[in-house]
C-alpha cells in the first residue's frame, strides 16, 4: 500500500526536500501555478542554450525531433500546453508533481501515459548540478523523448510491468531497466553512431560529453536481463552505459520478459559491478 499523502510530505520535510508535499492532491499531483519569476526564466533559457550546443551534436536524432515538435526552450513550459501537443502524437500528458514521489503513484501514472514533471527549477547557483531532480531534468530530459510512439509504449509498459514487479520485491530490478535506459540509454544512430537520449544525460552538461565521446566511458550492448542485474550510483559518472540497437528492442524485450522468474532469480543475489559488465 503507497504512503499517505500526509506521511509522505512530513518524511520529505524530514529529509529537507525542497518540494511543497503539504499541497498533493491524493495520486501526488500539484497545480504547475505558472507564476515563474524573470530569474526563474533566465535560468531555464541558460540552462537550455547551453544544453542545445552539445544536444544538437550528442542526442539520437528521436529526441530532437521531440524537442521541435513541442517547442521546449525559449520559456519554461507551460505543462498544459505541452500535454495537448504531446497527447496528439503519443498519447501522453504530463502532470504537475513537487519532486519526487513514491512508487506506487508513479508506476500508476506511468501505466495510464501521464509523466510526472516537478513543478519548481533550479536557482542560479545549482546550473552544474542539483540533488534533486527538478523541472529542467524531468523536462528537458525526459519529455521529449516521449513524443517518439515506440518508446511511449515501453514507458507505459513499463508502468505496467514495474508496478507489478515492485509488488512481487523486484523493486531494484524494475528500478535498475529504467535507470540504464530512461535516465542514462545511449542508442545507434543507424546502425553506427553513438548518441544519448536518457534524461540523465540530456540534463548534464559534463556526463553527457563523457558518456557519448570520451574513450573513458563504458560501453556495453544491451540486454535486459544484464541490465537488471547490474548496479548503478547515482552521485558520479555511470561505470556502464548500455547501448540500446533501436527503441523497438528495449520494448519487446521487456514486453517478453518474464518478471516473476527474473524476480525469483536475482531478487536475493547480489548485483553486478557496472565496471565488470
Amino acid at each position: 500500500m503507497t504512503i499517505s499523502v500526509e506521511a509522505y510530505a512530513k518524511e520529505c520535510a524530514a529529509q529537507g526536500l525542497r518540494g511543497n508535499y503539504s499541497v498533493c492532491k491524493r495520486d501526488f499531483t500539484v497545480e504547475q501555478s505558472y507564476d515563474y519569476s524573470e530569474e526563474d526564466q533566465e535560468v531555464w533559457r541558460t540552462l537550455c542554450d547551453r544544453q542545445t550546443k552539445l544536444t544538437e551534436k550528442l542526442a539520437h536524432h528521436s529526441y530532437l525531433n521531440g524537442v521541435n515538435a513541442l517547442g521546449l526552450l525559449e520559456r519554461i513550459p507551460d505543462f498544459h500546453e505541452v500535454s495537448e501537443r504531446l497527447h496528439k502524437l503519443t498519447g501522453w500528458e504530463i502532470v504537475a508533481v513537487p519532486g519526487l514521489i513514491p512508487n506506487e503513484p508513479f508506476f500508476d501514472h506511468l501505466a495510464n501515459r501521464r509523466f510526472p514533471v516537478t513543478n519548481w527549477l533550479r536557482s542560479k547557483k545549482e546550473l552544474d548540478y542539483i540533488v534533486e531532480p527538478d523541472m529542467f531534468h524531468d523536462f528537458f530530459g525526459h519529455v521529449p523523448i516521449l513524443s517518439q510512439p515506440v518508446f511511449a509504449d515501453f514507458m507505459q509498459l513499463y508502468g505496467e510491468k514495474g508496478g507489478a514487479a515492485s509488488r512481487m520485491g523486484g523493486e531494484q530490478l524494475a528500478a535498475r531497466l529504467y535507470w540504464y535506459t530512461a535516465e542514462f540509454g545511449l542508442m545507434r544512430e543507424e546502425g553506427a553512431q553513438l548518441k544519448a537520449f536518457g534524461a540523465g544525460l540530456m540534463s548534464s552538461f559534463s556526463e553527457l560529453q563523457f558518456a557519448v565521446t570520451s574513450p573513458d566511458a563504458h560501453h556495453v550492448e544491451f540486454d535486459i536481463e544484464t541490465v537488471m542485474h547490474t548496479a548503478y550510483e547515482i552521485d558520479k559518472f555511470q561505470r556502464v552505459y548500455f547501448v540500446l540497437p533501436s527503441f523497438g528492442t528495449l520494448r519487446d524485450a521487456f514486453e517478453k520478459a518474464d518478471m516473476a522468474k527474473l524476480i525469483a532469480r536475482w531478487k536475493d543475489v547480489e548485483p553486478l559491478d557496472p565496471a565488470t559488465v
